[in-house]
């Protein structure tokens, strides 16, 4: 593992889950974003929601930073190449510091990507049962591993002015600052459910709670310590570091027009997904099949990301034209792209949460229905057939997070999906053929950028095909 040289940035780190660091986190961007236009955010790990909220708080795109669904050098070429031009960068971690995507190491754990961009990490700390003892819980975190650099504190949910006075009595021999306080009362109910914090997109009182978190951030940190640790400062320390983190071919001879499926049903999206098939020369349409009577016209393909259809699966099913529409454009050809909540809207049936059924698009021959299980995890995944984006025998790393699963198992499956750890039988999964890709499989593509030119060729080639066919 190289280390690069950073320009400048702060990473959110928790002791453990659900200590607050999204809370700190947002305050921190929400009052940042009050001061300058370009502020930088990060998520390390396979996240979509954070992110969002990150991007609601400082108006740009937060990029994840996954070293298994890419690689430690796309990891610190993205941080360099995204913090160009801003005034501050913030990465928000996962889990707590050292928790990796194993018990065995500390692989892709916050402390991971602390290391890999040379960055101090700011601790934040539950205190709400707890007193002098934080002082136990910092030695250990600042001495299991000495190369990850604590830069200070945020003591969270702090009952009284008697509990602060205890606990800043404790820490005084620990030689870590406490650079934020944020009291139980003030505590920010962000809404979840059964995948985690609900999306930006469905909640109308988002920019009330952004003001109070921005409030939070004013009121609540040591700004004089923590601006300059925040600030985008120093040069670059190697040439190659601000590189753009994906491959720059010449444009195609046909860009194609990818029709991209944006809405509250259809919104798991990775930024460098969407610029990469940009940088490839795609033309991309957002659309919304809750809301459109027909897909953008003259498009090449169709790309579904994942999100939340059972959430809405009576209007995706109220839709009928639309559906029928794209049954018909699928069945004769264009390429169609989709992960996760794309294959349950391609789906014959989608079974909600209450048991009800609804009618999908209908071009896969079986059934989604929403479980109680969670099936979440780093998967290697091997293609056993060549489909729309692999060709037989290619491998990948993907994530799978969900609650459904398909009641008829892919005659010929598109992977053999085996877990991070290995320590379970592979699975088969996906389905597809030369213009059809749906799987449970979320893809990063700066990790596999020869899948996002797969699709860009494919759907080229329908471009011209179909031109050809016009005159």
């Amino acid at each position: 593992m190289s280390t690069a040289a950073s320009p400048g940035g702060l990473v959110i780190a928790g002791e453990r889950s659900g200590v607050g660091k999204t809370t700190v986190t947002l305050a921190l961007l929400a009052a940042l974003a009050q001061k300058s236009p370009r502020v930088q955010s990060f998520k390390v790990g396979p996240d979509y929601i954070d992110p969002m909220f990150h991007h609601r708080a400082t108006g740009r795109p937060c990029y994840n930073l996954d070293p298994i669904l890419t690689s430690e050098t796309y990891v610190q070429h993205c941080f360099a190449h995204r913090c160009q031009g801003a005034d501050f960068a913030l990465v928000e971690g996962v889990m707590g510091l050292f928790d990796g995507a194993s018990g065995l190491s500390d692989v892709a754990s916050t402390a991971h990507i602390a290391r890999l961009l040379n960055l101090p990490v700011l601790l934040v700390v539950d205190c709400s049962r707890l007193s002098r003892s934080v002082l136990a819980i910092l030695h250990g975190y600042r001495s299991l591993d000495p190369r990850v650099k604590l830069a200070g504190v945020v003591l969270n949910r702090v009952g009284s002015d008697r509990h602060l006075e205890l606990l800043t009595q404790a820490l005084k021999s620990a030689g870590l600052p406490i650079l934020g306080v944020l009291r139980r009362q003030d505590a920010i109910a962000l809404p979840d459910r059964h995948l985690g914090l609900v999306p930006t997109a469905e909640l109308p009182q988002l920019q009330d709670i952004l003001a109070r978190l921005a409030h939070l951030g004013h009121t609540c940190f040591d700004w004089p310590a923590l601006t300059p640790l925040l600030k985008i400062s120093t040069p670059l320390g190697r040439a190659d570091t601000g590189v753009c983190p994906y491959p720059l071919p010449p444009t195609p001879p046909s860009p194609p027009r990818l029709a991209i499926a944006q809405d509250p049903a259809f919104s798991f999206y990775y930024p460098d997904n969407l610029d990469i098939l940009t940088a490839l020369g795609a033309d991309l349409v957002p659309w919304s099949p809750l809301h459109d009577d027909h897909p953008p016209a003259d498009i090449d393909g169709l790309y579904f990301g994942g999100g939340f259809p059972e959430m809405f699966a009576a209007e995706l099913a109220a839709n009928q034209g639309l559906r029928s529409t794209l049954k018909t454009l699928i069945h004769r050809g264009l390429p169609v792209y989709a992960e996760c909540g794309g294959l349950m809207y391609l789906a014959t049936t989608l079974v909600d949460l209450d048991d009800n059924p609804w009618p999908m698009v209908g071009v896969l021959p079986t059934n989604v229905r929403m479980t109680g299980r969670l099936t979440l995890g780093y998967r290697h995944a091997l293609a056993e057939r060549t489909s729309l984006l692999l060709q037989a025998g290619q491998s990948v790393w993907g994530h799978e997070f969900h609650r459904s699963d398909t009641e008829t198992l892919p005659p010929s499956p598109l992977y053999r999906l085996n877990r991070y750890d290995a320590t379970q039988p592979h699975i088969t999964e996906g389905w597809g053929g030369h213009r059809m890709h749906a799987s449970y499989l979320h893809l990063h593509w700066g990790g596999c950028p020869e899948v996002a030119q797969a699709l860009i060729t494919v759907c080229s080639q329908y471009h011209r095909d179909s031109r050809r066919l016009k005159k």
